[in-house]
């Protein structure tokens, strides 16, 4: 018998497997996720404490406001600071995906001069960074009412949870859409910065909209992120009236709308975002 020969045939590959797209993009979402969080949470030694401070003085402020003028005696069936709490985090929360949408293209620039990297990476980590902030922040609200006497427990956490996940997703919507037309476009971030304030009023965040005329309401219920938020709200105080006309199929339709369309000009305007 002949021994088997050592030397290895043509047909065999010793070199390594080339990965898979959904391998590299991977990769590249990690990457570029921790590098966002190291920049949001390290950099500045006090990071931590003004993400937590900042929205906590905030509450506590429209709290002190709504509190002064009796605001609680206008709000049916669920009690007035964590009916308040609910609202102003879900609104924060597409608010701060909005927001961030706008700087997160000329953030990771330098990027983009690997081929892996795309602009809409940028938006799609810094809206996951976000989210995952935000829901540490809300818990914590929710576990300091709890240790503060206030009945904070949802009484359908599945409902808050789905209504949590949708209104994050709204956000990722418009920090699409805000992040092709704000880099385009410059002037556009300075009129979404102006027009953060009214939409907090007009979203029914520190006051109940079923206390304005019927003729006025209608026009307010276009706005997407009240059908959310009242639909969160509802999770949490089973017995809470919410405003009348609210629709999670509308508010769905604007979720589905948005992610679309901001993906498309992601598609679309991907090499002039490159290099705006």
């Amino acid at each position: 018998m002949t021994p088997p020969s050592n030397h290895s045939t043509g047909d065999d590959k010793s070199g390594p497997k080339a990965r898979s797209a959904w391998a590299v993009t991977r990769s590249v979402w990690f990457a570029m996720f921790m590098r966002e969080a190291v920049g949001r949470t390290m950099t500045d030694r006090m990071g931590w404490f003004w993400m937590i401070a900042e929205p906590a003085a905030f509450t506590l402020v429209m709290i002190g406001i709504r509190s002064y003028i009796r605001g609680d005696s206008l709000i049916v069936n669920a009690p007035f600071i964590p009916w308040m709490v609910v609202g102003l985090m879900g609104f924060f929360l597409v608010r701060e995906g909005m927001m961030q949408g706008l700087g997160a293209i000329n953030a990771n620039k330098a990027l983009f001069a690997y081929r892996q990297v795309q602009p809409v990476d940028g938006v799609l980590v810094r809206n996951v960074l976000n989210g995952l902030i935000r829901t540490f922040i809300f818990l914590l609200f929710v576990l300091g009412g709890q240790l503060l006497g206030t009945d904070f427990l949802p009484d359908n956490g599945f409902q808050v949870i789905f209504g949590w996940l949708s209104l994050w997703l709204l956000g990722l919507g418009i920090g699409l859409l805000t992040s092709v037309l704000g880099t385009l476009v410059p002037e556009i971030g300075k009129i979404i910065n102006i027009l953060s304030l009214p939409l907090l009023i007009l979203s029914g965040v520190i006051m109940p909209l079923n206390h304005f005329p019927h003729s006025l309401l209608e026009y307010l219920m276009w706005n997407p992120i009240v059908h959310g938020l009242e639909y969160m709200r509802h999770g949490f105080f089973e017995g809470y009236q919410v405003v009348h006309g609210t629709d999670m199929d509308y508010f769905w339709g604007w979720v589905l709308f948005s992610l679309a369309l901001g993906l498309l000009m992601h598609v679309r305007f991907k090499e002039r975002l490159k290099r705006q």
